[in-house]
């Protein structure tokens, strides 16, 4: 049994709404959601969520719904105690072995279901990873980049340059450390260990385990601010989506 859990709260204090904001006629958790619904090799599709309108638009599509509990929509509540609760949900509800787990978000977009597939069978054919995940390539963002404001008012490195490994190329030319990997929040496709044994995860998204597998794509992001929507409007319609077609068959459920 492979299971998708989706998640994703009412409240968001820099982009309101943005979960159901509509893009390409369509509101933004649809896509992830159907990216989940049909792919070929997962077997239900859930929603934690305390939104009563993402859960009538999960239903919808044929979805299944889960009452996130208060405590976990708060501003400070972390994502991958929202898994663990969704997943102890899904395990107790279905009473069956869960093979692998999905987890993704509400607000990302930028996700295909031949993509969430892949990762399944990465890990099918890599019993030493512990999770498979979507990671897009963002050289311009390079750690080194980074600065901080420090208590004078003036912008420092954000890591100590001398933190960073030896023999590693610093300077201003976006490529010079080589292709900097960012897990751009499509989808993380984990053992169920991972969640079982939080604690013993990577920071700082400690739901992959130690040992990561990554499902290449390009452009992706999640959503948390309105100017972001353009580029995930960009995304989309290179990837085949008009407001009246998708670059995918649906599946019957």
């Amino acid at each position: 049994m492979i299971a998708a859990l989706l998640i994703g709260r009412e409240g968001s204090v820099g982009f309101p709404g943005k979960n159901i904001y509509n893009i390409l006629g369509r509101p933004l958790m649809q896509y992830p959601l159907m990216a989940a619904l049909n792919a070929k090799l997962v077997d239900e599709v859930y929603v934690s969520t305390d939104s009563k309108k993402i859960m009538e638009i999960t239903e919808s599509l044929g979805g299944k719904v889960i009452v996130r509990p208060a405590e976990l929509c708060t501003k400070t509540a972390l994502g991958e105690d929202a898994f663990v609760h969704g997943y102890k949900y899904i395990t107790e509800t279905l009473k069956k072995d869960i093979e692998f787990m999905v987890l993704m978000f509400c607000n990302t977009a930028a996700i295909l279901p031949d993509k969430i597939d892949e990762g399944i069978e990465a890990l099918r054919k890599n019993p030493d990873f512990d999770s498979a995940v979507t990671v897009s390539v963002y050289n311009m963002w390079s750690p080194v980049r980074a600065r901080r404001i420090t208590s004078d008012g003036s912008l420092q490195p954000f890591i100590p340059f001398e933190k960073y490994m030896d023999g590693m190329t610093i300077n201003c030319d976006r490529d010079a450390q080589g292709d900097v990997c960012f897990h751009d929040c499509g989808a993380s496709v984990v053992r169920p260990k991972c969640l079982l044994n939080l604690k013993d995860g990577l920071l700082p998204q400690k739901w992959m385990g130690r040992k990561i597998f990554p499902i290449k794509q390009w452009g992706g992001l999640d959503i948390d601010y309105d100017w972001q929507m353009p580029q995930v409007e960009f995304w989309l319609k290179k990837n085949g989506f008009t407001e009246e077609k998708l670059p995918y068959e649906i599946k019957k459920h």
